[in-house]
Protein backbone atom coordinates (compact mmCIF):
# COMPACT_ATOMS: atom_id res chain seq x y z
CA UNK A 1 0.00 0.00 0.00
CA UNK A 2 2.72 2.60 0.96
CA UNK A 3 4.58 1.36 -2.51
CA UNK A 4 1.53 2.28 -4.24
CA UNK A 5 1.01 6.37 -2.79
CA UNK A 6 4.77 6.73 -3.54
CA UNK A 7 4.70 5.60 -7.16
CA UNK A 8 1.08 7.94 -7.15
CA UNK A 9 2.67 10.56 -5.56
CA UNK A 10 5.96 10.45 -7.94
CA UNK A 11 3.38 10.28 -11.12
CA UNK A 12 1.90 13.10 -9.72
CA UNK A 13 5.25 15.05 -9.06
CA UNK A 14 6.57 14.44 -13.07
CA UNK A 15 3.48 15.09 -14.20
CA UNK A 16 3.16 18.39 -12.72
CA UNK A 17 6.28 18.84 -13.35
CA UNK A 18 6.27 18.25 -17.26
CA UNK A 19 3.58 20.45 -17.22
CA UNK A 20 5.12 23.39 -16.02
CA UNK A 21 8.06 22.46 -18.34
CA UNK A 22 5.49 23.27 -21.05
CA UNK A 23 3.76 25.70 -20.00
CA UNK A 24 7.39 28.09 -19.63
CA UNK A 25 8.20 26.52 -23.04
CA UNK A 26 4.94 27.97 -24.52
CA UNK A 27 5.17 31.25 -22.55
CA UNK A 28 8.85 31.72 -23.87
CA UNK A 29 7.68 31.15 -27.61
CA UNK A 30 4.54 33.21 -27.39
CA UNK A 31 6.48 36.22 -28.04
CA UNK A 32 4.94 39.67 -28.07
CA UNK A 33 5.30 42.62 -25.53
CA UNK A 34 3.47 42.16 -22.09
CA UNK A 35 1.43 45.28 -21.46
CA UNK A 36 0.98 46.77 -17.59
CA UNK A 37 -2.18 47.68 -15.95
CA UNK A 38 -2.61 50.59 -14.13
CA UNK A 39 -5.16 51.93 -11.12
CA UNK A 40 -8.61 53.15 -12.67
CA UNK A 41 -11.58 55.18 -11.76
CA UNK A 42 -15.32 53.26 -13.80
CA UNK A 43 -16.35 56.58 -14.15
CA UNK A 44 -14.06 58.41 -15.93
CA UNK A 45 -14.57 56.48 -19.50
CA UNK A 46 -16.05 57.79 -22.51
CA UNK A 47 -16.73 56.59 -25.95
CA UNK A 48 -17.72 53.21 -27.49
CA UNK A 49 -16.21 49.45 -26.31
CA UNK A 50 -16.72 46.28 -26.89
CA UNK A 51 -17.19 44.09 -23.85
CA UNK A 52 -15.81 40.88 -23.44
CA UNK A 53 -17.02 38.91 -21.03
CA UNK A 54 -15.17 36.17 -20.04
CA UNK A 55 -16.08 33.17 -17.87
CA UNK A 56 -19.02 33.33 -15.63
CA UNK A 57 -19.94 29.72 -17.09
CA UNK A 58 -21.85 28.82 -13.83
CA UNK A 59 -22.50 30.44 -10.61
CA UNK A 60 -19.42 30.03 -9.22
CA UNK A 61 -17.05 30.28 -11.82
CA UNK A 62 -13.90 31.92 -9.96
CA UNK A 63 -12.15 32.30 -13.50
CA UNK A 64 -14.84 35.80 -14.61
CA UNK A 65 -13.46 38.92 -15.72
CA UNK A 66 -14.86 41.82 -18.37
CA UNK A 67 -12.50 43.56 -20.64
CA UNK A 68 -13.00 46.59 -22.26
CA UNK A 69 -11.37 47.57 -25.56
CA UNK A 70 -11.87 50.70 -26.56
CA UNK A 71 -13.41 50.48 -30.08
CA UNK A 72 -11.68 53.40 -33.15
CA UNK A 73 -8.19 52.61 -32.16
CA UNK A 74 -6.06 50.57 -33.52
CA UNK A 75 -5.47 47.55 -31.44
CA UNK A 76 -8.10 44.44 -30.86
CA UNK A 77 -7.90 42.10 -27.63
CA UNK A 78 -8.74 38.76 -27.91
CA UNK A 79 -8.95 36.30 -25.13
CA UNK A 80 -6.51 33.16 -25.41
CA UNK A 81 -9.36 30.64 -24.70
CA UNK A 82 -11.81 28.41 -26.66
CA UNK A 83 -14.45 31.00 -27.55
CA UNK A 84 -17.16 29.30 -26.04
CA UNK A 85 -15.29 29.96 -22.72
CA UNK A 86 -16.32 34.05 -23.50
CA UNK A 87 -18.73 36.75 -25.22
CA UNK A 88 -17.80 39.70 -27.33
CA UNK A 89 -20.91 42.45 -27.41
CA UNK A 90 -19.40 45.36 -29.62
CA UNK A 91 -20.79 48.55 -30.01
CA UNK A 92 -21.16 49.35 -26.45
CA UNK A 93 -21.22 53.29 -24.64
CA UNK A 94 -19.54 53.83 -21.72
CA UNK A 95 -22.77 54.02 -20.10
CA UNK A 96 -24.21 50.22 -21.55
CA UNK A 97 -20.80 48.79 -20.63
CA UNK A 98 -19.70 49.19 -17.35
CA UNK A 99 -23.24 48.37 -15.31
CA UNK A 100 -23.00 45.17 -17.68
CA UNK A 101 -19.59 44.26 -16.71
CA UNK A 102 -20.05 45.12 -13.24
CA UNK A 103 -23.68 43.14 -13.38
CA UNK A 104 -21.43 39.84 -14.83
CA UNK A 105 -18.31 39.83 -12.33
CA UNK A 106 -20.65 40.02 -9.46
CA UNK A 107 -22.27 37.10 -9.52
CA UNK A 108 -20.14 34.94 -6.95
CA UNK A 109 -21.61 34.17 -3.45
CA UNK A 110 -17.69 35.01 -2.33
CA UNK A 111 -17.98 38.18 -4.38
CA UNK A 112 -16.81 41.41 -2.04
CA UNK A 113 -15.48 44.28 -4.44
CA UNK A 114 -14.51 45.23 -7.85
CA UNK A 115 -11.09 46.81 -8.74
CA UNK A 116 -10.79 48.71 -12.45
CA UNK A 117 -7.47 48.71 -14.15
CA UNK A 118 -6.35 50.57 -17.44
CA UNK A 119 -4.96 48.83 -20.09
CA UNK A 120 -1.86 50.78 -21.18
CA UNK A 121 -0.02 50.35 -24.48
CA UNK A 122 3.90 50.87 -24.93
CA UNK A 123 3.60 54.50 -24.27
CA UNK A 124 0.97 54.03 -21.77
CA UNK A 125 -1.98 55.59 -23.46
CA UNK A 126 -5.09 53.54 -22.56
CA UNK A 127 -6.22 51.06 -24.48
CA UNK A 128 -8.95 49.08 -22.46
CA UNK A 129 -10.07 48.55 -19.01
CA UNK A 130 -10.56 45.21 -16.80
CA UNK A 131 -13.67 44.81 -14.43
CA UNK A 132 -11.58 42.40 -11.92
CA UNK A 133 -13.63 40.74 -9.00
CA UNK A 134 -12.13 40.48 -5.78
CA UNK A 135 -13.54 37.76 -3.04
CA UNK A 136 -13.51 37.24 0.48
CA UNK A 137 -9.78 36.38 1.45
CA UNK A 138 -11.34 33.98 3.89
CA UNK A 139 -12.38 31.82 1.18
CA UNK A 140 -9.58 31.82 -1.19
CA UNK A 141 -6.95 32.77 1.16
CA UNK A 142 -6.68 35.64 -1.15
CA UNK A 143 -8.82 38.82 -2.84
CA UNK A 144 -7.19 38.77 -6.43
CA UNK A 145 -7.53 35.48 -7.33
CA UNK A 146 -6.59 35.75 -11.01
CA UNK A 147 -3.24 35.80 -13.37
CA UNK A 148 -3.95 37.82 -15.94
CA UNK A 149 -1.20 38.74 -18.88
CA UNK A 150 -2.00 41.02 -21.44
CA UNK A 151 0.39 40.52 -24.29
CA UNK A 152 0.35 42.75 -27.65
CA UNK A 153 1.28 40.88 -30.72
CA UNK A 154 1.35 43.20 -33.79
CA UNK A 155 -1.97 45.08 -33.16
CA UNK A 156 -4.21 42.36 -31.10
CA UNK A 157 -3.32 42.35 -27.11
CA UNK A 158 -4.10 38.80 -26.21
CA UNK A 159 -5.73 38.45 -22.57
CA UNK A 160 -4.48 35.00 -20.92
CA UNK A 161 -6.65 34.60 -18.30
CA UNK A 162 -6.13 31.77 -15.23
CA UNK A 163 -6.24 30.81 -11.51
CA UNK A 164 -3.61 31.85 -9.76
CA UNK A 165 -1.57 28.17 -8.32
CA UNK A 166 -1.73 29.18 -4.99
CA UNK A 167 -5.82 29.31 -5.06
CA UNK A 168 -5.71 25.99 -7.16
CA UNK A 169 -4.23 24.22 -4.81
CA UNK A 170 -6.43 25.35 -2.10
CA UNK A 171 -9.88 24.22 -4.01
CA UNK A 172 -8.21 20.73 -5.03
CA UNK A 173 -7.26 21.00 -1.16
CA UNK A 174 -10.93 21.19 -0.06
CA UNK A 175 -11.98 18.90 -2.62
CA UNK A 176 -10.06 16.22 -1.48
CA UNK A 177 -10.71 16.59 2.30
CA UNK A 178 -7.15 18.49 2.81
CA UNK A 179 -7.73 21.61 5.35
Amino acid sequence: MKGCLLHYAARKFLAGSAMLCCMVFLQACAGGKHLRTAPAKGGDLQGTYALILYGGNYADDLETIAILDKEGDRYTFAPYAPSFTYRIITGQTAEHAVPAAEQFIRRHPSYNRTQVQAILDEQGSVIGYEWRPLYLPLAFGTDDVLDVDYVLRGEKVIATIRLKHSVEERIDGLRHGDR
